[in-house]
């Protein structure tokens, strides 16, 4: 269009160019016209002008309805482009909501995540130190005590010759004494180890402290002092406790009915927080039945009872055993999510918390 402008515009600057060129030679000469020459001169001038005038208002129109076209196109995707904007802002707007909502709530889950792994943390703390496991578990015998003797018992009992037992139950003027010790630490060791060789030297270790625990709980048996015929080693741990008396501990080979033997040999019985009143109730049956105080030599009968209820307990115990099997899988499969949710807040986070969270597997009860 620009170029059609500029050669209208060359065209008219010719022919106004010529006409003075012409008009210029006329007064040079000085040559007499006639009328009708002169008149046909100005009148082709007037044409001419005529023609450039309305070729130049014609182009004008042109222009100005292109003009008009092109600001109207401009209009047109300008408001498009406004009202595309306006769109995608909204969209973003919502997004940007969705994604503070989102964090909000990671924060918050990450925070619980954070105090439950602290939580887990102190109480591995608590369970690594023998000592403290040991509080833990007189605590659990405490409690079981307090819920079904209401005060016929006490803690921490100390012996005529000077030596403390855990706790001590009080019936028809007979002492039970209960121990509550167990070595956790070999056990443990004993689950983890993979060399068969050391396996089976921990396997040795655990049979002979086991044995020694049940010669400790034994050492409180003393008819002379007021104490019954037999004594009771509580096993806080009742996975430990399944174990044992299922005669194999997890995929050992340690024969525990051997060791169940000799405990019933040193006239201890091995409880755990779910059998413990079991037992003590066919004790204290027998011991009514029987009229203990008048004759303690049939409270080695009732012992030998024990051992029938202890083959009729093997059932349930079992049964007890898959339950533990299932309940393992479901700890070890929450344990594999927990170890990615560490990830995840981990990831998030970009290493400002998560990612140290480590979560120990559990090995299910084997036969």
């Amino acid at each position: 269009m620009q170029n059609a402008f500029f050669s209208l515009s060359l065209a008219i600057v010719v022919f106004i160019a010529l006409a003075f060129y012409i008009n210029k030679k006329f007064a040079e000469l000085q040559k007499p016209q006639n009328d009708d020459a002169q008149k046909l001169m100005l009148d082709l001038i007037t044409g001419l002008r005529r023609d450039v005038q309305d070729g130049q208002g014609a182009s004008r129109k042109e222009m100005d309805s292109k003009l008009l076209g092109i600001q109207k196109m401009l209009s047109e995707q300008q408001n498009a482009s406004t009202q595309m904007m306006q769109k995608q802002f909204k969209q973003s707007s919502e997004v940007i909501k969705e994604v503070t909502k989102n964090l909000t709530h990671l924060k918050e889950t990450n925070k619980r995540v954070v105090d439950f792994a602290g939580q887990m943390q102190s109480l591995e703390n608590i369970l690594k130190n023998p000592k403290q496991r040991g509080i833990l578990g007189e605590y659990a015998l405490e409690a079981l005590l307090s819920n079904h003797l209401h005060g016929n018992y006490e803690m921490q009992y100390k012996m005529a010759n000077g030596e403390i037992v855990d706790a001590a139950i009080f019936f028809n003027n007979l002492i039970i004494p209960i121990d509550s010790k167990f070595s956790l630490e070999k056990y443990n060791t004993m689950m983890e180890e993979n060399d068969k060789i050391r396996r089976a030297q921990i396997e040795k270790e655990f049979k002979a402290d086991v044995k020694k625990r049940i010669d400790e709980t034994s050492k409180y048996i003393r008819p002379s002092e007021g104490t019954t015929e037999f004594a009771f080693m509580f096993i806080p741990a009742e996975g430990v406790y399944y174990n044992l008396t299922i005669y194999s501990v997890g995929g050992a080979n340690v024969n525990t009915r051997n060791l169940i033997e000799y405990a019933f040999e040193k006239r201890v019985v091995i409880v755990s927080p779910s059998s413990f009143f079991a037992y003590l109730q066919t004790v204290l049956q027998g011991m009514k039945a029987l009229k203990m105080g008048d004759n303690l030599t049939q409270t080695l009968k009732g012992i030998e009872v024990l051992g029938k209820h202890v083959n009729a307990y093997e059932e349930y115990m079992k049964k007890l055993g898959k339950h533990l099997g299932t309940t393992v899988s479901t700890y070890n499969h929450a344990s594999r999510e927990f170890k990615k949710i560490d990830k995840d807040v981990y990831k998030l986070t970009e290493g400002a918390t998560g990612g140290n969270i480590e979560v120990e597997v559990l090995e299910k009860p084997v036969e």
